[in-house]
């Protein structure tokens, strides 16, 4: 499980160099152009993972030994939620880096046996589990920045791989809280890449499946997309589903949030 957790927070680190250059070139009118989530702007994406990475950081650093001064979550979400445009995108790349920092620092022993309370989970979980969650939602809402201006983006390769793997294990459990399985008339299994989708009274992620009843066509960025509600038009070219359920039988499935 090391070897997954030094891959997480690799793709983690690749994900913030590149979506903090893209910020630092972003103008004021940029910044306030709909993301790829549409009832969120640039800005707003940004602060949504800025204040994510705040949140974030202090079980990690509490569980690391660190003395991290406590403020609820209601009262950082509207800090955030009142700054400016600007403030939001500068935060973003404040905040972010400091999660960063806080985990690349962490030793071998603490990567491999620290256990973190998220606070809105029934009990603390081990720190892959913390880093593949934070993982899922940068790559996602990363696609989100990068896709208001670039309408052919998709979700970074490497960390695709990964969240592919992780899905397989230490977040598959965030499936029950993304589909809907009752959307489908009856039990399915789609190969996927990398790995393939079960689908009848819950929604799992395997590593190998023998003879699915379907097939998505279309790179593991296309899937990580279907899962969390991003595979829409038009940002859904060349990617198809053969046999006995449809792309858009997906889509029900994982309507997105």
């Amino acid at each position: 499980m090391n070897q997954l957790v030094d891959r997480t927070i690799t793709a983690l680190r690749a994900e913030h160099d590149v979506l903090s250059g893209l910020v630092r070139t972003l103008t004021d009118d940029q910044l306030a152009v709909t993301s790829g989530a549409a009832e969120w702007t640039v800005a707003q994406a940004l602060s949504h993972l800025g204040s994510g990475a705040e949140i974030g950081r202090a079980p990690i650093a509490r569980a690391a030994g660190e003395t991290v001064a406590a403020e609820d979550n209601p009262t950082i979400w509207a800090r955030w939620d009142s700054s400016a445009p600007r403030a939001q995108a500068e935060g973003f790349l404040e905040h972010n880096g400091r999660w960063l920092e806080t985990v690349e620092a962490l030793t071998p022993e603490q990567r491999s046996s620290l256990t973190v309370d998220l606070g809105f989970l029934p009990e603390p979980v081990p720190l892959l589990t913390a880093v593949g969650m934070r993982l899922s939602e940068v790559a996602n809402h990363s696609w989100d920045v990068r896709v208001a201006f670039d309408p052919a983006a998709g979700v970074d390769a490497g960390s695709a791989e990964v969240l592919v793997d992780l899905l397989t294990g230490p977040v598959g459990f965030m499936l029950s809280f993304l589909a809907k399985p009752a959307e489908l008339a009856k039990p399915a299994s789609v190969a996927v890449p990398g790995a393939a989708l079960v689908i009848d009274d819950g929604v799992t992620v395997v590593t190998d499946l023998e003879s699915p009843s379907a097939t998505f066509h279309g790179p593991a960025e296309a899937f990580v997309r279907l899962v969390s509600g991003r595979l829409k038009a038009p940002y859904d070219q060349g990617v198809t589903v053969e046999g006995s359920v449809t792309l858009d039988d997906l889509r029900r499935v994982f309507p997105g949030f």
